[in-house]
């Protein structure tokens, strides 16, 4: 199914429209997700287990934005203005992953399901993944970064975004990859699910310090740009009347400022939960050395005592 093409320059009314779209392939993953989300929230509550309501609001959150970025006229205009899919892909990697992990699926889907029937086959399934090699090599940074870097640099520089973008296709299963390489790169930094594979504070923030500078540089070389590097924006974006260079630029000052801020709160996160992870095992340790004392201290003691012995 081809989607409408506009052909006039959009106001900012107009990307909230309700417009023919092609296959609305995330907007009913969305859906999807929200429903058996709810499913597993309302289960939870109504057995009077506890879950949490932010949890909640931040994965529902996540899903509308899923559907509303790629499911009202922003997704029309993504197909004949750079500038508009810059700020898809960016809302898809980083924007709407981080309202995705936060809601902590993984933790909800092994606590609310049952374990009998098709619950019990859908939990071995869960854990055999969490075991799986594949998982541990997948949400490392070894996986994350080369997966960036082909998403903005491989992607613009290399030509594969002109043969992609030609087809409704290809733009759907790049907004499909974007979406996915998000979530790759999110659950590691933020995830409080069980994981095959956790990394330190400090190795999540370097990894968020190197995501921001990818995609900060790539925005800058966009901006300076003489040349357009995707071909397939040009005839439509000069059919509503606008210089095709400058929405490219348009695109990459959107890379190099709206890109930077769920990066920030991301790095803000990270820092605080590792003050108050520090913070609350510091306190255990004075507790615990408090009521059983420290062997370190009481052999350090014992030693200062034979000194002054010895002086005497």
């Amino acid at each position: 199914m081809t989607p409408w093409i506009p052909d006039v320059a959009p106001t900012f009314p107009d990307y909230f429209a309700v417009v023919p779209g092609a296959l609305p392939v995330l907007p009913v993953v969305a859906g999807l997700l929200a429903l058996l989300y709810m499913v597993g929230a309302v289960r939870m509550w109504t057995h009077g287990r506890r879950w949490s309501i932010w949890r909640t609001f931040s994965f529902l959150s996540g899903c509308a934005l899923l559907a509303g970025t790629t499911g009202l006229a922003v997704e029309n205009y993504g197909y004949a203005l750079m500038s508009v899919f810059m700020f898809q892909q960016l809302t898809l990697m980083m924007a709407i992953p981080p309202l995705l992990i936060l809601g902590s699926p993984g933790t909800l889907l092994l606590r609310a399901t049952p374990h009998v029937g098709l619950g019990r086959r859908a939990l071995a399934v869960a854990h055999a993944g969490l075991r799986s090699r594949l998982a541990r090599w997948a949400l490392s940074p070894w996986a994350a970064l080369p997966l960036y870097l082909a998403a903005f640099y491989g992607l613009y520089l290399a030509g594969f975004a002109d043969s992609l973008l030609s087809s409704t296709a290809g733009h759907i299963a790049l907004e499909v990859a974007f979406l996915g390489a998000g979530i790759i790169f999110t659950i590691p930094i933020l995830s409080s699910d069980p994981l095959p594979v956790r990394l330190s504070h400090g190795g999540r923030a370097l990894d968020v310090f190197a995501e921001a500078a990818l995609h900060a540089f790539f925005g800058v070389f966009l901006m300076m740009a003489t040349t357009m590097l995707i071909t397939h924006f040009v005839a439509p974006t000069q059919a509503m009347g606008l210089d095709p260079i400058e929405d490219q630029r348009l695109a990459g000052g959107l890379a190099w400022s709206y890109g930077e801020a769920p990066t920030l709160l991301m790095l803000i996160y990270v820092m605080h939960r590792w003050f108050r992870e520090d913070t609350a095992r510091s306190q255990a340790q004075d507790r615990y050395v408090d009521i059983h004392g420290s062997s370190e201290l009481d052999e350090y003691n014992a030693y200062l005592q034979k000194l002054r012995e010895r002086d005497a």
